[in-house]
């Protein structure tokens, strides 16, 4: 799932993830993907606004200089890099084809005509990768299609050049994690979740059998009912009503509202995958592991409050992943599964 990799053969020993809470960068010496170093670079609040349309990199600078300082933090200038992008800036689909020609190219060519009726955006002017997760001789071939547009994918590479680093292959968020797990019979629930947006994902024996993304933006945020505030002009006396609230004023009660939209929505999710478990593999999960800057603590605690019951979550990245002296405190487990999936062949 590789947008236009520049590097050819295995990916860049080099990675670094790009997401609005931060930057988080990564080193390995091989393909098994020990991590040998690593660092973060903090990003302000609205810096990045990942999305499908232009506009993710908000303030450039700010975006370029964290790149930079997470980069620098584990290798010198100049190398090539593996290139990790929130997942709501880009599209995965699964597609079932009856045929496809032999020649990469062709099937390209293929892929991206079904792909015009089911993109939000210009098939044409994105940037499109697919891998064949299933064939079988006269059957129905199963893909999974990424798709990113062109001008987004620029933006990303763009903030990494100006950083003194070459972009070498893209990968999305959840999709570069999971390439860090070991194959195994067994299925594995992952979710992969921050602030903003929630990803969750099944995979048993290497193949995917779902991928499910939410962007949490302002309509996912909104408040309920019960709890919705008024506008100042529109109603001096409940605005008066309403004005004694503790010493956090509005700004508290926002944030309490985003925390309840936030545990709303990963739990949601983490219900739709776990049932889609349940109807598809016909046994329920008792292990999740996760992946972001949420982290597994926070996931757990918004389960056990919603009720969820039964099912542990687990970091995907653990101690054993890192070479001694690569941990660090400033860096939490839950930030570097996509770069430590984007350094494993």
């Amino acid at each position: 799932m590789e947008f236009l990799p520049r590097t050819l053969g295995t990916r860049p020993r080099l990675s670094v993830e790009i997401r609005p809470e931060g930057v988080v960068a990564a080193r390995a010496e091989d393909a098994a993907a020990l991590l040998t170093a690593v660092s973060r670079g903090s990003l302000a609040e609205g810096a990045l606004a990942p999305g499908l349309k232009p506009g993710n990199v908000v303030d450039a600078t700010a975006v370029t200089v964290a790149v930079r300082k997470a980069l620098d933090g584990v290798v010198a200038a100049g190398r090539a890099v593996t290139v990790v992008v929130p997942d709501s800036a880009v599209r995965v689909l699964f597609l079932d084809f009856d045929q496809l020609p032999s020649k990469a190219v062709e099937a390209l060519a293929v892929v991206r005509f079904r792909l015009k009726k089911l993109l939000p955006f210009d098939v044409e002017d994105a940037a499109v990768s697919y891998q064949v997760m299933s064939s079988e001789k006269g059957g129905v071939i199963k893909m999974l299609v990424v798709a990113m547009p062109k001008a987004v994918l620029s933006e990303y590479e763009g903030v990494v050049t100006a950083a003194g680093y070459q972009p070498g292959a893209v990968l999305p968020s959840t999709l570069a994690a999971l390439a860090g797990l070991e194959e195994q019979a067994g299925a594995a629930l992952v979710v992969n979740a921050g602030p903003g947006a929630v990803t969750t994902a099944i995979v048993k024996a290497g193949v995917l059998l779902l991928h499910r993304s939410v962007d949490m933006g302002v309509e996912a945020a909104e408040p309920a009912p019960a709890m919705a505030l008024v506008d100042r002009e529109s109603s001096a006396e409940e605005w008066a009503q309403q004005e004694a609230l503790g010493p956090g004023g509005w700004s508290e009660v926002e944030s309490v509202q985003r925390e309840q939209a936030l545990a709303h929505e990963v739990t949601q999710a983490v219900s739709v995958a776990a049932a889609y478990f349940e109807d598809t593999l016909q046994e329920s999960p008792a292990l999740m592991l996760a992946a972001g800057t949420l982290g597994a603590e926070t996931i757990a605690a918004m389960m056990r409050e919603s009720g969820f019951e039964g099912l542990e979550v687990r970091e995907m990245v653990d101690a054993g992943m890192m070479q001694a002296g690569a941990v660090s405190s400033t860096v939490p487990l839950g930030w570097l599964a996509g770069v430590r999936g984007a350094l494993k062949n």
